[in-house]
């Protein structure tokens, strides 16, 4: 499984799809909860589950097994935290005064647990500084070789870095943006949108890809260079897996 009805195509720009298999990490962040019967259908058998403070309290009343506590601690419910004590559960503390938020640090530690394949879910906690963040986080150039997609509160995220390409299901109508981060997005391609771009380039702060349209019920997007965050409706989480 590669992530909520996407698949990722990596090494081959235009297609290919790459057969290497992935171990996929499901990162809950703290704040609002967010569908929690969704996040619950996301813990299958060898999916790693890392929780950033209290996306604790979330994972675990979505019922996954926790495999990783990280951050400060300073807003997971504590008898939630005496429970994870209690099973044992790996936990990281971090000082209050850090260099980055416990989402990232969550990341971090999801992949250096071997994930190649990284779900960040997280709800809306009415703070537009840490939303964009989280965005950027996601598309980090660190991060260049993971599988990066993530629940936003109601929107889909999927992050492209160049040369690859990622192929996505939804239904006729969904509107689809495609935004270029950290600089430029070249040679951008694109497959059953209803404004299609065949190889052009797109640049940092542009709005040209803003409200794409989905004309059936998958697509695919590529990229020769660059990072591109791919946005369309959420938070659903469709039972076939990935496409």
């Amino acid at each position: 499984m590669v992530g909520p009805g996407m698949h990722d195509e990596r090494g081959a720009p235009h297609g290919g799809a790459s057969t290497v298999a992935s171990t996929v990490a499901v990162v809950v962040a703290g704040g609002a909860a967010p569908d929690l019967g969704a996040l619950g259908r996301l813990g299958g058998p060898g999916t790693i589950v890392v929780a950033a403070d209290s996306g604790a309290d979330h994972a675990l009343a979505a019922g996954l097994t926790i495999d990783v506590v990280v951050g400060d601690l300073d807003s997971i419910d504590p008898s939630v935290l005496a429970e994870l004590e209690r099973r044992a559960t790996r936990i990281e503390r971090h000082p209050i005064d850090k260099d980055a938020t416990d989402l990232e640090l969550a990341i971090d530690v999801a992949v250096r647990a071997g994930a190649t394949s990284v779900i960040v879910v997280a709800g809306h906690g009415g703070r537009v500084d840490q939303s964009v963040a989280n965005a950027f986080v996601l598309a980090s150039p660190r991060w260049a070789g993971v599988s990066m997609h993530a629940v936003l509160d109601s929107a889909r995220v999927s992050v492209v870095h160049g040369p690859g390409a990622v192929t996505f299901d939804g239904a006729p109508g969904d509107v689809v943006t495609l935004l270029p981060v950290h600089g430029h997005a070249s040679g951008v391609r694109c497959v059953g949108l209803e404004y299609p771009l065949h190889g052009e380039d797109l640049d940092a702060g542009t709005t040209r890809g803003v409200s794409n349209v989905l004309l059936d019920r998958s697509a695919t997007v590529s990229i020769d260079g660059g990072t591109l965050l791919v946005i369309r409706p959420g938070p659903e989480f469709p039972d076939g897996g990935d496409t």
